[in-house]
């Protein structure tokens, strides 16, 4: 049986982030992905938004790890080349009943430490003169990012400093033992490999990959919930310059305008909660999309949105819960030592990704 120090599973951006961490400190490290290439799920199906760390209660994992994380991404992403636009974000209340929630949410960002410029109407529509607001915050450190360049500049980090990706290995499941664990790897040529530390980076797969392994107790690990998020995009020129967000509520961020780095816009995501990954969209679902955007573009035309594409967010609270912060959860929270499992990553995980490595690599022991 073959034995390596540190298991990653799940190449998407967090798992890669974790692998390139690794590898840098010197670590041997295999990643092994269970389908036939890099970032196909959660990591790919997204906004592409860096976000700033402005919703997320104060002292929570999204708050720390999110603000953490901006900073980190953008220097890294200046560093490897990947393709990113700190655009900026304009937060808007399309209602004067709105305000108030609008100054909640300054204050909720300035607890987080992050600063946002309150902008009365007339100097909303100065910087968006297509922008329908009683008044507006603009976050200045909100982006795009590519995540596909993302995820190929962390690949080749952690290539570079001796990680090996295995392609099409799902891990079956696996158990304590001396030293480590052994886990059984599926695929082409089934073998098991016996590890130092394992990271369940697997995404909307991580609770179900958890649950078969032996010794992880079933209260620790907590029900997958599927919120669907529906895309589509606008035919013709962008409106707008900047990220466009309405007030959210709950732990919806609402149907927002963000932009890709062609300059194409598009809406999304709407909240369809589902039991199975389904990636189809329905275009009837536009019918409640026109609405959402013309409180805060009247000028959106009708039929100018055509479906785009789908994402799931792996969600830790169902319809009508409270929101969950992230769950990373080592040795210590559930007694299997080595293993080290990341739950509930949504929004930021992308943001987030370089922090969520140092932090959950610093949660099960690699000395």
């Amino acid at each position: 049986m073959d034995s390596v120090e540190n298991v990653v599973a799940g190449a998407g951006v967090v798992g890669l982030a974790v692998a390139r961490a690794l590898a840098r400190a010197g670590r041997e490290v295999v990643i092994l992905e269970a389908e036939d290439r890099i970032g196909t799920g959660v990591s790919s199906r997204n906004s592409e938004v860096v976000h700033a760390g402005i919703y997320y209660p104060k002292d929570s994992l999204k708050a720390r790890l999110c603000v953490e994380g901006n900073g980190a991404l953008y220097a890294y992403c200046e560093a490897k080349a990947v393709a990113h636009r700190r655009c900026g974000k304009l937060i808007v209340a399309t209602e004067g009943s709105e305000v108030d929630a609008l100054k909640g949410l300054q204050r909720r960002a300035a607890d987080n430490g992050v600063t946002l410029t309150w902008l009365e109407s007339r100097e909303a529509l100065f910087l968006e003169p297509e922008l329908r607001c009683e008044a507006a915050l603009l976050s200045p450190t909100t982006g795009i990012v590519d995540s596909h360049g993302l995820m190929q500049a962390l690949l080749r980090d952690a290539e570079g400093e001796g990680a090996l990706l295995v392609l099409k290995s799902p891990v079956l499941g696996g158990r304590p033992v001396p030293g480590g664990l052994e886990l059984e790897v599926g695929g082409a040529e089934p073998t098991r490999i016996h590890c130092h530390r394992f990271f369940n980076a697997a995404a909307l797969g991580a609770p179900a990959l958890a649950r078969r392994i032996e010794g992880l107790g079933p209260a620790s690990v907590p029900p997958l919930h599927r919120s669907k998020g529906n895309y589509f995009s606008l035919q013709g020129p962008a409106p707008f310059s900047r990220l466009i967000y309405p007030v959210p509520s709950s732990d919806w961020l609402g149907i927002h305008l963000t932009l890709d780095l062609a300059g194409q816009a598009r809406f999304g995501p709407d909240e369809q909660w589902v039991d199975q990954e389904d990636y189809e969209v329905d275009p009837h679902r536009a019918a409640a999309f026109y609405p959402a955007v013309r409180r805060y573009w009247p000028g959106l035309p009708e039929g100018a949105l055509k479906p785009a594409y789908a994402g799931l967010r792996p969600k830790l609270s169902g319809p009508g819960e409270a929101a969950r912060d992230f769950l990373v959860q080592g040795p210590e929270e559930h007694g299997v030592p080595g293993l080290l499992n990341f739950f509930g990553i949504d929004s930021p995980g992308l943001t987030a990704c370089l922090a969520l490595a140092t932090h959950g690599i610093k949660n099960v022991k690699t000395t």
